[in-house]
C-alpha cells in the first residue's frame, strides 16, 4: 500500500468547507501514473466566499488588523514549529505529489521552516520601523512614516515548489498584517492543503489565511480579477502573469510576477571542468529541470567545449534516475503527462531543425511507468532554434560555443527573459565585469541555483518584475503612509485673517 494521501476540503475563515459545485480534481503519481487521491476544486463561488472571509478578517475593529508585528510573529512561528514537526510527511507527501526526490522535498521543507521564521523576525522588527521620524527643513512641522497592509492579497503560486512557493508569499502577507487567499496550482496541491491543517492547529484567526484549490480559469482567474483583491502575487509562466497584469491595470491594482526564464551559465576557459560540469548540471537539472530560474542555456569557451561535454556528460550518466522516493535519487519524473510530451516535442524539433542530442532524449529504459525523461545535452544549437529561445521547463540544456568575452555577453542578453545567469571562471574580476553586465536579477558566481530567503529572488524583461524574499518581500505587501503634523502655536498666515479686517 503507498503512502496515505489526506483527503481535505477547501480551507475558508478557518474551516474546512465542500466546494459548492463538490467538483473533485484527481491527484496523479507522476512516477507510476495511478490516480492516489483527489483534491477540491473552488470556483468562482468559492473565491467570493473566501475573498469575503479575508475581507471581514482585516476590517478596522479585527484582531488581526489592528495586532502588532510582535503578535503576528508568534503565529508565523509557531507555524514554522508545525511545519519542522512534520518534516517527514510533508516531504513524502510533497516527492509523490510532484516527483521531486525526497532529499530534494525534505530540503524544501526545510526551507518552507526558516521561511516563516525569517518573517516572524521581520514582523516584529517592523513594529520598531513605524513612526519612523523623517527630517524635513521646517521647525514648525514634524513627519513620520507608517508601513500598513496593502490589504487582502490574492496569492497563485506554480507546481515545482508547491509548499516553498506558497510560503515565499504567504509568510510575508501575514507578517505585514495583509490576510491572504492563496491558490495552489491544481497538479499540486497536497502540501499547501496541510499547511491549512497547521493554521488550524496554531489558531490563526479565521480567514486570515483561506486555500483554495482548483483550476486556473475556474478559481485562479475569479482569484485575479475580483475588485476586492487589493494585489496578486503570481509566479508562473509569462503568458498567465501577462493576462493577470492586464486585468489589474483595468482597476490599477499592484501585482508582482515572478514569470518565465531562459537563464544561461558562462563558463570559461580556465575552469576546474569537473567542478564546472557538477555545477552545470545541478543548474538545469535540480527539480527534475522544472526552475524557472534553470540555467538551461550552456554558453561553453570554444578552447575546452569538448574536453567539458564529454565531463558533462558522464556527470549526467552518473544521475540516479528513479521514483522520487527511492534512496539516491537524483531525479524524478517531469510533473505530468502533458509536460512530459510538450518537454519530448521540444526534443523532437530540436532534432528536427538539425541540433545533436550528446545524451538522453527520451524515456529511461529501466522505467517502463511514470513521465521519466533523461537529462538531455542538445549541442550544435543556433540562436534562432526553438530549444534556445524558448522555456522548455524539464531535463534539457542547450550548449553553445563562444570565443571572447564580449560574444558571450552578448549571447547571454540575447533573450526575452532575465531572470537569472550563472558565470563560472577562476577569473575573480571577469565575473565581476560579467555580473555587472548580465541582463538578469539574479547572478550566480561559480555555482547555480542557491536561494536564500534573506536575498532578494525576481527578475527583469519578461520574467516579470517586483521581488519576493528578504526585507524586498515584506515591502511587497506593506503600504508607505506618509504622516505630517504642524507642530507650532502660531497661525499658518498665508491668508489675512478675517478677525483682523
Amino acid at each position: 500500500m503507498g503512502f496515505p494521501i489526506p483527503s481535505r476540503q477547501l480551507f475558508i475563515d478557518g474551516e474546512w468547507k465542500e466546494p459548492i459545485k463538490k467538483n473533485r480534481i484527481p491527484i496523479i503519481n507522476p512516477a507510476t501514473e495511478d490516480i492516489i487521491g483527489d483534491i477540491p476544486a473552488a470556483t468562482a463561488e468559492d473565491v467570493e466566499l473566501a475573498v469575503a472571509s479575508a475581507r471581514r478578517a482585516l476590517t478596522r475593529h479585527s484582531v488581526w488588523a489592528s495586532s502588532s508585528g510582535a503578535y503576528r510573529a508568534k503565529f508565523l512561528r509557531a507555524i514554522a514549529a508545525k511545519i519542522t514537526e512534520r518534516k517527514d510527511v510533508l516531504a513524502k507527501l510533497e516527492a509523490i505529489d510532484c516527483g521531486k526526490p525526497l532529499d530534494e522535498a525534505a530540503w524544501d521543507i526545510d526551507d518552507v521552516s526558516s521561511c516563516f521564521e525569517y518573517y516572524a523576525g521581520l514582523a516584529e522588527a517592523l513594529d520598531a520601523r513605524q513612526k519612523a521620524p523623517i527630517d524635513i527643513p521646517m521647525d514648525s512641522f514634524k513627519s513620520h512614516v507608517l508601513r500598513e497592509p496593502i490589504g487582502v492579497v490574492g496569492l497563485i503560486t506554480p507546481w515545482n515548489y508547491p509548499l516553498l512557493m506558497a510560503t515565499w508569499k504567504v509568510a510575508p502577507a501575514l507578517a505585514a498584517g495583509c490576510t491572504a487567499i492563496l491558490k495552489p496550482s491544481e497538479l499540486t496541491s497536497v502540501t499547501c492543503l496541510e499547511l491549512a491543517e497547521v493554521c488550524k492547529e496554531v489558531g490563526l484567526p479565521p480567514g486570515v489565511l483561506n486555500i483554495l484549490t482548483g483550476l486556473g480559469p475556474e478559481a485562479g482567474a475569479p482569484l485575479a480579477i475580483h475588485p476586492q483583491v487589493d494585489k496578486v502575487a503570481f509566479t508562473g509562466s509569462t503568458a498567465t502573469g501577462s493576462k493577470i497584469m492586464s486585468s489589474a491595470a483595468q482597476l490599477v491594482k499592484p501585482v508582482t510576477l515572478e514569470l518565465g526564464g531562459k537563464s544561461p551559465i558562462l563558463v570559461f576557459e580556465d575552469v576546474d571542468l569537473d567542478k564546472a560540469a557538477e555545477w552545470t548540471a545541478f543548474g538545469c537539472f535540480w527539480t527534475n529541470g522544472q526552475i524557472c530560474s534553470a540555467t538551461s542555456r550552456l554558453l561553453v569557451h570554444e578552447s575546452i567545449a569538448n574536453a567539458f561535454l564529454d565531463r558533462l556528460v558522464k556527470w549526467c550518466k552518473n544521475i540516479k534516475i528513479s521514483d522520487p522516493l527511492e534512496e539516491g535519487c537524483r531525479l524524478g519524473p517531469v510533473v505530468s503527462k502533458g509536460q512530459y510530451e510538450k518537454i519530448l516535442k521540444f526534443i523532437s524539433t530540436a532534432k528536427s531543425e538539425g541540433a545533436t542530442i550528446l545524451c538522453g532524449g527520451s524515456r529511461p529504459e529501466h522505467l517502463k511507468r511514470g513521465y521519466f525523461i533523461e537529462p538531455t545535452i542538445v549541442s550544435n544549437v543556433t540562436p534562432s532554434m526553438q530549444i534556445w529561445r524558448e522555456e522548455v521547463f524539464g531535463p534539457v540544456l542547450s550548449v553553445k560555443t563562444f570565443s571572447s568575452e564580449e560574444e558571450a555577453i552578448e549571447l547571454a542578453n540575447d533573450t526575452h527573459y532575465g531572470l537569472g545567469a550563472a558565470v563560472i571562471s577562476r577569473d575573480l574580476e571577469r565575473c565581476q565585469r560579467i555580473t555587472k553586465a548580465l541582463q538578469a536579477g539574479i547572478v550566480w558566481v561559480n555555482c547555480s541555483q542557491p536561494c536564500f530567503c534573506q536575498a532578494p529572488w525576481g527578475g527583469m524583461k519578461r520574467s516579470g518584475f517586483g521581488r519576493e524574499l528578504g526585507e524586498w518581500g515584506l515591502e511587497n505587501y506593506l503600504h508607505i503612509k506618509q504622516v505630517t503634523q504642524y507642530t507650532s502655536e502660531e497661525p499658518w498666515g498665508w491668508y489675512k485673517s478675517p478677525s483682523k479686517l
